[in-house]
């Protein structure tokens, strides 16, 4: 399995527009964070997390040229702007592009979308086709890899984490209760939403972040959804458990 952090910053990115904090001014590129965005290549099959609103400038930076299937971990645009940049995967398929969210999330796309979801007699020339599954909190297959999903709060907003074989993302995440968490035990690799430093009303935080990687213990963790609240990535680093690091955009792991 080889994995992409296509992105790892928070909703407004890093650097944030109009600011002129020392982490939006940092030249270091692990400070500079598109919106957060997962690639999975295993068993053959390329399978993204997110079509966020820099979904494009992801896939061009690390010229992937196939997406069998999208995952959505919920609505929010940060994690959605993008999908109708699917098309270009889309059209070199036979079928539909599928993609796999709760009910809600695919209803708030249809809202957002309704153009892509209208009827096929009546739809406009060159626009994306989608094939939605709904999926609910249970396992599932894409493309006959088996997906685990597992149920966050983000704030009083459930959200799926996935965990696809002993690779497990959580983001957008503040509460996960025992027994999802129970889902993740065992994984090698955690990648895991931690915002900033301070007390934040739908994120984890760095203390809070490093708390559930205590308990699971994975032999690998990476923090992502930073803001630059969080501070400079080289400094951060400094402090944190030698299993732990903070993601960066473009950062390549195997599995």
């Amino acid at each position: 399995m080889k994995i992409t952090i296509l992105g790892s910053g928070t909703s407004q990115g890093v650097p944030v527009i109009a600011c002129d904090c020392v982490v939006c001014r940092s030249l270091d590129f692990r400070d500079q964070r598109l919106r957060v965005s997962v690639h999975v290549e295993y068993k053959g099959k390329s399978l993204v997390i997110d079509t966020g609103p820099d979904f494009r400038q992801q896939m061009l930076r690390h010229d992937i040229r196939q997406v069998d299937a999208v995952l959505y971990t919920h609505e929010h645009k940060d994690h959605t702007a993008g999908m109708d940049d699917l098309r270009t995967f889309q059209f070199k398929m036979p079928n539909d592009m599928p993609i796999y969210a709760r009910n809600h999330v695919l209803e708030q796309l249809k809202r957002e979308f309704a153009y892509i979801f209208v009827d096929k007699t009546q739809k406009y020339p060159g626009v994306l086709s989608v094939a939605p599954h709904i999926i609910e909190n249970k396992l599932f297959e894409v493309e006959g890899i088996p997906i685990l999903p597992i149920e966050v709060l983000h704030y009083k907003l459930p959200v799926f984490g996935f965990r696809i074989g002993d690779f497990t993302y959580i983001t957008d995440a503040n509460y996960i209760a025992p027994k999802e968490l129970d889902k993740v035990r065992g994984t090698k690799v955690l990648v895991l939403d931690a915002l900033q430093k301070e007390d934040h009303l739908s994120h984890y935080t760095l203390a809070q972040a490093l708390e559930v990687m205590a308990e699971i213990k994975p032999e690998q963790g990476y923090l992502t959804h930073i803001s630059h609240k969080m501070g400079l990535h080289r400094e951060v680093e400094r402090d944190l458990p030698s299993y732990v690091r903070l993601a960066y955009d473009g950062l390549q792991l195997q599995l």
